[in-house]
């Protein structure tokens, strides 16, 4: 960037235009020739495909869960980019390469290997993703290239689908039994649903050999000082009728809650993709390297989630007067600013999620960028990627959420997963 600064105006969770265990990278198979002949294409083709995902995302009806669309993006992005990896022979392939003749395009791969996987997802979705291929392949001249990049497009996404086919995100959630002993999770009001997602520990990471791989540490004893400073911080700074959270950080806290946050992270990406005028093989290794980050990330919390099965905040504030912990003065009827949501507190997702995007994007373009993100009407500004990791993670303490226990391990697990991502990518 030569030490210049570029503002980034993000439009985020808008209606946008219609339209088995794999290797780790480094058992990828690497390409050190020169790339073939009709190796074309830019980043924008890519941000269309991402956008695409965003717009079926954006159907209650596609996928209701709200972890579950980072296995989407991740195949999604894995299969642009070992489309494009094949013809190029630039590097290692994510999973694997498919034989591609010389002359091969990577637009029209990408483009093919995009559609396949979005339609092998969302089937009731295949129309719409069918007329966005033909628009898209439309634009590239006809000949034995575009038809050769398609077959290599179809071959990957296909080998891709199948070897995550049981990778364990279908299956039944484990029944979980809540605790009673002082710290453990238990379900929380006011509706006191079921945790969810008790089971994606378990699913086969992306690039990791396990979710467990990057758990944190165990976090402080609710009887300990350092506990009870951070949970009276929530205390007063979380609740429905805080007079110490400032109007700033009240709309803060909503922001970040209104739209999932690995849909700010790509379209954050898919604004920097455009406004760089990344080359297609720029943008699919960005947006891979982004995406099978956040995928392992929510795989890697979620191990740690229920591995320690921490209570919520408004749980332990409003058990407070049980004298687990002198420190902490109990009030049965706290309600934090936003509704719980139904999980253990340890560690934050919105931590970890955004550590890893940041980390990921800071270490293609940079830490200072000015960052324009507009979500429900609401508009935030942001010096660098850090920053809005950082207000994040502060949200879910201002929203009465989460600890800055849980955002600490947050933050610590995000950034290694995408380090050890950007290690083999």
């Amino acid at each position: 960037m030569g030490g210049k600064q570029k503002t980034l105006a993000i439009l985020t969770g808008t209606a946008l235009a219609a339209g088995l265990t794999s290797p780790a990278f480094g058992a990828g198979t690497a390409h050190s020739a020169a790339p073939p002949t009709g190796a074309t294409g830019s980043g924008a083709s890519v941000v269309e495909w991402n956008r695409a995902l965003i717009t079926i995302l954006s159907d209650p009806k596609a996928q209701s869960a709200t972890v579950q669309p980072t296995r989407s993006f991740a195949l999604l992005q894995a299969a642009e980019y070992d489309a494009v990896v094949s013809i190029t022979r630039a590097g290692p392939a994510y999973t694997f390469s498919v034989p591609a003749p010389r002359g091969a395009r990577t637009d029209a791969a990408a483009d093919q290997a995009a559609h396949d996987v979005l339609v092998a997802l969302y089937p009731a979705k295949q129309a719409a993703v069918d007329q966005r291929l033909n628009g898209q392949l439309s634009a590239i001249p006809g000949g034995a290239g575009k038809q050769a990049g398609i077959a290599v497009g179809a071959a990957v996404a296909r080998r891709l689908i199948s070897l995550r086919s049981h990778d364990g995100s279908s299956a039944k959630p484990l029944r979980f039994r809540p605790g009673d002993k002082a710290g453990d999770y238990r379900p929380t009001p006011p509706d006191f649903p079921a945790p969810v997602f008790t089971n994606w520990g378990s699913v086969k990471p992306f690039v990791p050999a396990a979710g467990r791989q990057f758990r944190p540490a165990a976090p402080p004893a609710v009887s300990s000082a350092e506990y009870a400073t951070a949970l009276n911080q929530v205390k007063s700074l979380g609740s429905r009728t805080s007079t110490t959270r400032t109007p700033d950080q009240t709309t803060a806290a909503k922001f970040w809650a209104a739209t999932p946050v690995w849909n700010v992270w790509n379209e954050i990406t898919q604004n920097l993709v455009t406004s760089q005028n990344a080359s297609l093989e720029k943008a699919v290794k960005v947006f891979a390297r982004l995406d099978l980050s956040l995928a392992d990330t929510a795989i890697a919390m979620y191990d740690a989630k229920y591995a320690y099965r921490v209570w919520r905040p408004v749980t332990a504030i409003r058990l407070g007067g049980t004298h687990y912990n002198t420190r902490i003065v109990g009030d049965t009827h706290w309600t934090p600013l936003l509704t719980t949501a139904p999980d253990p507190s340890y560690p934050s997702a919105h931590a970890a999620l955004s550590q890893a995007a940041a980390t990921t994007l800071a270490g293609f373009y940079g830490a200072r960028h000015h960052l324009a993100v507009t979500s429900k009407g609401i508009t935030r500004t942001f010096a660098g990627f850090q920053d809005a990791a950082t207000e994040a993670w502060l949200s879910r303490i201002w929203s009465g959420q989460h600890t800055s226990l849980d955002n600490r391990a947050g933050q610590q697990l995000g950034a290694h997963v995408a380090d050890f991502v950007a290690g083999r990518l």
